[in-house]
Parts: structure tokens; C-alpha cells; sequence
């Protein structure tokens, strides 16, 4: 089989999904023509597919050794850089990209996914629109510049740029996606969850249950923010029981009330029944955090009926385990990541070297203070010498 056939046909396999045959096919097509910069860039972008970054990065490696002036080796290895979180490498690679060809849409949708990655947001978006440019009806450019104004906090743009995405492909899975979770910021429940649940009756396979269960997250995540300071308030005029503070009390629990129904009723079974694919951590962190945070309503509106001083008190003790059961649910959530995971041993590879370093560093020290706390030796005595 010529190189060509064989890229046509690895490419045709990753598109229907089949990473594993497209990834036996380039292998073998590699071992033809070992250094073919265009099997080895695909087989980098099928080994992301199947979230083997180090992989691909390594087959980017391999092409770029071969030829550094093109710009696709460039592209895909900082697509893997930024799956594995190394931002400013995923950076300087998309830069490179971007020079050595500044007329390919896909180097200027890499640059921004890498530029909003950073924090570097008007420049994320300078650079989506400049893909777009060499491609006003390009469904990806429209697409990464929603993200870019996603990330940037810029909800209506990134809803009208991922509306007209979806005017172009309207069963594009990433674009589904990405307007059911603007939905979702937008406390769109149901049509959210409506969304979420087509794109995943549309590839079973790899159903995004984490995304499924936001509405759970979303309201942890604002409970996090201020039922803490709302304790606070009904717990101190508590302490000298100020008769404002019941009413305080039951405000905030009737509120926190309100909230919980106006997200978790729309969403209805599926975030609950998604809970139990959830990595272990993240899901016993999330039913912990919902636990404890009904437990603290329950005290709040439990003082506002008995006037127990001591309930907003023991509720007040509760927000630490509030804010420590979040942190849990967000390393949990990062435990399905293998980008993330990838990125951790990393940082451990680096505290590793770091120690050695150290440990060198404080063995060289010891010896040279000894042999600088030494005494000098002392002058020979001309009267003694043979």
C-alpha cells in the first residue's frame, strides 16, 4: 500500500471512531517509510484521539526532527501540550505553526485555544478571527472562537458564534455540546440537559457524564461561595439573639430551597443516574458536599422555628468540611482526565528532581563547611627539618 492510500485510509478509520485500527495502520505503513512526516503527524493526532498525549507528542517529535519547517508537526504537538495542561509550551509550539504558515486556518485555531489556555484572551480572540477569516463558513473557526468568548466570560458572543456553527452542521458533536453547557450558564436547565443527553445517545461510548452532572456542581459551587457568609450573618446576631436573626435564618433557607428546585427538578433522573459512572472521589465528594449543605439549611431553618443559639453555631462549623469537600470534587474530577493525570506526574517528576537537587546541593555544603571549619595545618618547624 502507497503512503498515500495508507493515510487516506487511517484518516477514513479515525473519522468512523476506529483510533485503534487507524493507529495499527500507520504503524505499519511507519515501518514502509519510516520518518513520512505526514503519517507520523496523523498517527500524533490519532494517539490524542485515544488520550495517549506523551505518544503523541513523541510522533510530533519524530516529524519535526525530520522536517522543523512544517508547520502541521507544529500544530498537533501543541494540541497534546495543551491536553496535558503545559500551557506555555502548547503556546511557543502554536506560535511556530502560526509563522512558518500564517495563511492555514488550523495553525491561527491552535493558537487561540492556546492563547485562551493562558489567560491571553483578546489575543485568543484575535486570533479565532483571523482564522475565520480564510474561512468566513469553516464550522472549527467558528466553533473555537465560541470557545475563546466562552473562556473569556462572553457568553452572548460565544452563544451567537456557536449558533452559527450549528446553522453550518447542526449534528456537529462539539458544537451540541458546547451550546448545551452555555445553556447551563445560563440556567437553562432543561434545554441544557435536553442537549447533553442527545450527544450522548449520539456516541454511547463516550458519554460525557461529568458534564451531566453540573446541575448538581453548579449548585454546590454557588452554595460554596455564600452559604458560608450567610451563616456568618444568622450565626453572630445569634450569639446575642437579636430576633432578626430567625428571619434571617429562614431567608436564607428558603432561598438556598428555591434554588435547589429551580436547578435539580428541570434536570430531573439524569445527573443522579450519571453520579454512579463518576470517578469514585468525585462522586463521593459531590454527595458529601450535598449532604453537608443540606444539613446547614436544615440547621439554618432549624434555629429559625426553635431559636437555638446553638444551631447556626454547629452549621458555621460545617462550612470548612463545605469547602474542603469541593476541593476533593475537583481533584476527583480532574482523576478522569488523563491530560490532567499526565500533567501531575509531571509536577512529580519535577518535585523528584527537585529533592535530588537539593539533596546534592546540601551534601556539597556539609563538605565544604567541614573542610572550611578545619583547622590550618601547622607551619614546619625549620629547626626539625632533616
Amino acid at each position: 500500500m502507497t503512503v498515500a492510500a495508507t493515510q487516506r485510509q487511517a484518516r477514513a478509520l479515525a473519522e468512523a471512531g476506529r483510533y485503534a485500527d487507524a493507529e495499527r495502520l500507520l504503524r505499519d505503513g511507519l515501518a514502509e517509510a519510516p520518518g513520512d512526516i505526514d503519517l507520523l503527524v496523523l498517527l500524533g493526532y490519532v494517539l490524542r484521539m485515544r488520550q495517549d498525549y506523551p505518544g503523541a507528542v513523541a510522533a510530533c517529535d519524530a516529524a519535526l526532527a525530520t522536517d522543523p519547517l512544517r508547520s502541521g508537526p507544529h500544530a498537533e504537538r501543541a494540541e497534546s501540550l495543551l491536553a496535558m495542561l503545559r500551557d506555555e509550551e502548547a503556546l511557543a509550539a502554536a506560535g511556530e505553526a502560526v509563522r512558518l504558515d500564517p495563511h492555514d486556518a488550523y495553525c491561527h485555531r491552535v493558537l487561540a485555544r492556546a492563547l485562551s489556555g493562558a489567560g491571553r484572551h483578546d489575543d485568543a480572540r484575535e486570533a479565532a478571527r483571523r482564522a475565520l477569516s480564510l474561512g468566513p463558513d469553516s464550522v472549527e473557526s467558528l466553533l473555537t472562537l465560541a470557545g475563546v468568548e466562552r473562556d473569556a466570560g462572553e457568553r452572548k458572543a460565544a452563544t451567537d458564534a456557536a449558533r452559527r456553527a450549528l446553522a453550518f452542521d447542526p449534528v456537529h458533536p462539539y458544537g451540541r455540546w458546547l451550546m448545551a453547557m452555555l445553556d447551563a450558564e445560563q440556567l437553562k436547565v432543561g434545554r441544557s440537559m435536553r442537549g447533553l443527553r442527545g450527544v450522548a445517545r449520539d456516541d454511547p461510548a463516550h458519554p460525557d457524564v461529568l458534564s451531566m452532572t453540573w446541575p448538581m456542581r453548579s449548585l454546590l459551587s454557588a452554595l460554596r461561595r455564600w452559604l458560608g457568609p450567610a451563616v456568618l450573618l444568622v450565626a453572630v446576631p445569634a450569639l446575642f439573639d437579636w430576633w432578626w436573626a430567625r428571619l434571617l435564618a429562614a431567608g436564607f433557607a428558603l432561598g438556598v430551597a428555591g434554588l435547589a428546585a429551580r436547578v435539580l427538578i428541570p434536570a430531573g433522573a439524569t445527573p443522579w443516574r450519571c453520579l454512579r459512572l463518576t470517578p469514585r472521589l468525585f462522586r463521593r465528594a459531590l454527595a458529601g458536599g450535598l449532604v453537608t449543605a443540606g444539613a446547614s439549611v436544615t440547621l439554618l431553618l432549624g434555629y429559625a422555628v426553635t431559636t437555638v443559639t446553638a444551631l447556626p453555631l454547629v452549621a458555621a462549623g460545617l462550612m470548612p468540611i463545605l469547602w474542603l469537600l469541593g476541593l476533593a470534587e475537583l481533584i476527583g474530577a480532574r482523576l478522569d482526565d488523563p491530560g490532567a493525570m499526565w500533567a501531575l506526574r509531571n509536577v512529580r517528576d519535577q518535585l523528584r528532581e527537585f529533592r535530588a537537587d537539593l539533596r546534592d546541593w546540601w551534601r556539597t555544603t556539609k563538605k565544604d563547611l567541614r573542610d572550611a571549619w578545619k583547622d590550618p595545618p601547622k607551619p614546619q618547624d625549620p629547626g626539625s627539618t632533616p
